[in-house]
């Protein structure tokens, strides 16, 4: 790659899986994988610099033009709103954002009035109980939204669940899925008309790894 291409990451599980698919890809990013407090490696062999930042801002990094590219869970581009393309669905980092509450708890929405509901994610909260017509109380959490509940806080929860322990654990149950969340590759809108080549061939790189194509 002749251009430098920035691409943002986040930092945690996510990170991992995207070195393992970089690898995949002919770019081996190992030295991302050691203990540093560096945010930026520079990997000008490839033509690549990447930027480890806090997943939810990733997004916000490649909007604005900081970064070309950027890895991050389909549940924070949900919530944030961003102007991104979204070429690729990793695959990886699955989990659920699901509606939960307390195990045996018989609640009829549409006649509920003063429902509450405790969530990390408003945005996504409110736009999926408004698409249902139902009125309903947003509580914004930034802990462990499964106590509220609990507590008398909120009569429902929104968020995130992998295997369903946690609900489990505190006799919580699903009771609908409001989408299926894996991680996305985003993409700077002004990159793909300033730097068209790049994006493009890191994009066709990136799904043949996916696709399980060997790297020409």
């Amino acid at each position: 790659m002749g251009e430098q291409i920035k691409i943002a990451l986040p930092k945690g599980r996510l990170m991992e899986e995207a070195v393992r698919l970089f690898s995949r890809m002919g770019y081996d990013l190992s030295p991302m994988m050691e203990e540093s407090r560096r945010l930026i490696f520079p990997f000008p062999q490839y033509g690549l610099s990447f930027l480890l930042v806090r997943a939810q801002d990733v997004p916000t990094y490649v909007e604005y033009g900081a970064a070309d590219f950027g890895i991050v869970g389909k549940d924070i581009l949900m919530e944030g709103g961003h102007d991104l393309y979204e070429p690729l669905d990793l695959g990886f980092g699955h989990c659920r954002m699901v509606v939960a509450q307390p195990v045996g708890t018989v609640l009829d929405l549409e006649t509920r009035i003063g429902l509450r509901v405790a969530t990390k994610y408003p945005r996504i909260a409110r736009s999926h109980y408004h698409s249902k017509g139902v009125t309903v109380e947003i509580i914004k959490l930034y802990g462990s939204v499964e106590l509220a509940p609990l507590t008398g806080l909120a009569h429902q929860i929104v968020d995130l669940v992998s295997t369903g322990r946690t609900l489990r654990e505190n006799k919580l149950e699903e009771v609908e899925t409001i989408a299926e969340i894996t991680a996305r590759l985003v993409v700077n809108r002004s990159s793909l008309k300033t730097k068209i080549g790049p994006v493009e061939k890191l994009i066709s790189t990136m799904e043949g790894a996916l696709d399980g194509t060997p790297e020409s």
